[in-house]
């Protein structure tokens, strides 16, 4: 597997090596080009995953590395995943501060159409990676029961989308697969929300857009998972006297938060793992819960979050009828 010095300017591939290609030449990614015959361009056969690197660490490398495995699993692709997972914090180290976006797919097959070799050919696969220097945001911080310091985004406002996501069987449901073109025209319709002319006020503040999946129910944001909580749970005179601020500690153990199954649709993001664990242990342990059409108007808090970004708390929901939800602002 490839083992860089330096990090590359756009996409390098990790495996396999290409024994004609020099080290300055794989250095610039100048020669080193996706076939045609790539099955992650042809039939989606494959996964990716997002990480954030700050002072050199790769955030959430264990949740990452369980997604490396699990999903080597679940497509049946022959991965080295803690010799992966090596390789990518050395390109880390030496980006700093970013983004590593790795894409893993099926090496290219003789079998004709969809199908694969059923032998050990059939699990090879292709790496690739790209590395972004980029701010990621940690000006604010939420701590977590365990320790843990998670990014907190300022408050936004949330809109529900039309656009639905696919269900899908076991064990694609819950994946980060290559195939995310419902997410594609989900996060276009969000899009064409922020530019209409008459849409500026919501517009101005409109960070993330609610996703249902085929069956109806409300399953995650376009590039993101869900948590809320419902009124007729009980909550603390502290939380019902006074205002919850993004810095206060006990923001994510006030009340009981919920997250969508992630059994038939969506995808099981790290950041969700990561509160789900670390809440696992605590007075209000989150519980796996459907949303509904009617829990809509009942809910009193959510967020969105993800592995870059953290945690994006949300000041209203605006639902398909047009009618605003109000949230609890802290």
């Amino acid at each position: 597997m490839t083992d860089m010095t330096s990090v590359p300017n756009g996409w390098v591939c990790l495996y396999p090596q290409v024994s004609s290609v020099t080290e300055d030449d794989r250095a610039t990614s100048q020669t080193v080009t996706m076939s045609l015959d790539n099955r992650g361009l042809a039939y989606a056969d494959g996964f990716f995953t997002t990480m954030g690197v700050i002072d050199g660490w790769i955030l959430w490398s264990d949740y990452h590395y369980q997604r490396l495995v699990s999903h080597a699993e679940a497509l049946q692709l022959n991965i080295n995943s803690e010799e992966l997972l090596a390789v990518l914090q050395l390109y880390a180290q030496q980006l700093e501060q970013g983004m590593l976006k790795l894409i893993v797919t099926r090496a290219a097959q003789n079998v004709r159409g969809y199908g694969y070799a059923p032998s050990a050919d059939g699990s090879d696969c292709e790496i690739w990676l790209k590395a972004t220097a980029m701010q990621v945001s940690t000006a604010l911080q939420l701590s977590l029961p365990n320790g843990s310091l998670i990014p907190i985004q300022p408050n936004a406002s949330a809109i529900c989308l039309a656009s639905q996501i696919a269900c899908l069987p076991p064990p694609l449901a819950g994946l980060k697969s290559l195939n995310r073109l419902d997410n594609v025209l989900a996060s276009g319709e969000l899009q064409r929300i922020k530019a209409e002319p008459l849409a500026s006020k919501l517009a101005s503040t409109l960070g993330e857009g609610l996703l249902r999946d085929m069956s109806g129910q409300w399953v995650e944001g376009t590039m993101s998972n869900v948590f809320y909580q419902l009124a007729e749970e009980p909550l603390s005179e502290s939380k019902t006297t006074s205002s919850i601020h993004k810095d206060d500690e006990n923001y994510l153990t006030t009340g009981q938060w919920y997250a969508p199954s992630m059994d038939q649709s969506g995808v099981a993001g790290v950041m969700r793992q990561v509160i789900i664990d670390a809440l696992s242990t605590t007075q209000y342990p989150v519980i796996i819960r459907s949303l509904r059409d009617e829990d809509l108007p009942k809910v009193t808090q959510l967020f969105f979050c993800n592995a870059l970004r953290g945690i994006m708390p949300m000041s209203s929901l605006t639902l398909l009828s047009g009618d605003v939800v109000d949230f609890r602002s802290f």
